[in-house]
């Protein structure tokens, strides 16, 4: 039973996460702690042994958590879990520094896993890598915190390939209204009206296209600003888009996502 500790300040998330990792049976883990910030995750380093490993998230309530690595020693291997922007993912994945997408699947999860056996395949249990791949760690997320500091325009997508029939699409980017789940699967719909099923969820959506022009209106929708017709003040804080050629449910701007979406249309 390996050692793993999680600092993440979202608590729903930090208990996803401990479910996750009880429920799975690739690497057996027992949760040592779960820490909400940078402050705590410094303490932990200094008066505990290392775990086994770690799940960090990068964007805590005080700091970011390289931070932690400028002020304890961290030998054991680190796993990120974020939702932060699509420069930095790629940062890490370039630097072969695993992470873990929110929200967190068990896919995802097992993929993780798996690269932390070959990695630690020659270590017995409750063994932390030696000080030089400690140093080549915190070399390579010093890298990415540059990149975070100073990002690239990060690369989106310009169409969609989708199947109608026997027949396979590109769909421009600029033709797309609205991307939406319904029964577990995902859709998008086009500026003619036409729906089309595609192999992504809203979340990976989210992080594929320019925000610029689309923004994730709830859990549900991700809409293109120009398919919208009207916005309405609805109940609970909240506001009612009116799309183009939609007519089936409505589509709601969550309360916690309204604040974010004036700032969206006012550029």
């Amino acid at each position: 039973m390996l050692r793993a500790l999680i600092v993440e300040d979202e608590p729903l998330a930090a208990s996803r996460l401990t479910r996750l990792l009880q429920d799975q049976q690739e690497v057996p883990m027992q949760v040592v702690a779960q820490l909400p910030s940078v402050q705590d995750a410094v303490a932990f380093f200094r008066e505990e042994p290392n775990p086994d490993i770690a799940f960090f998230d990068i964007q805590l309530g005080d700091g970011l958590s390289f931070q932690i690595f400028e002020q304890v020693a961290v030998t054991c291997p680190i796993i990120f879990t974020t939702a932060y922007d699509a420069y930095a993912l790629r940062a890490f994945k370039a630097n072969s520094i695993d992470y873990l997408l929110k929200p967190i699947d068990n896919e995802d999860l097992a993929q993780a896993l798996q690269k932390f056996k070959r990695l630690t395949a020659t270590a017995l249990p409750g063994q932390n890598t030696t000080s030089a791949p400690a140093d080549a760690s915190l070399q390579l997320l010093q890298q990415a915190l540059q990149q975070l500091q100073h990002p690239t325009a990060p690369a989106y997508k310009n169409r969609f390939l989708i199947k109608v029939g026997e027949h396979l699409r590109a769909v421009p980017v600029e033709e797309i209204d609205f991307f939406y789940s319904f029964e577990k699967a995902t859709f998008l719909q086009t500026e003619d009206n036409r729906r089309f099923a595609i192999d992504y969820t809203v979340e990976q959506l989210e992080q594929l296209v320019d925000p610029k022009h689309f923004f994730r209106a709830n859990r549900g929708y991700l809409v293109q600003m120009h398919a919208i017709q009207d916005i309405i003040h609805y109940t609970n804080s909240r506001l009612k888009l009116v799309l183009r050629n939609h007519t089936q449910e409505e589509v709601l701007v969550s309360r916690e996502r309204v604040a974010a979406f004036r700032t969206w249309l006012d550029g």
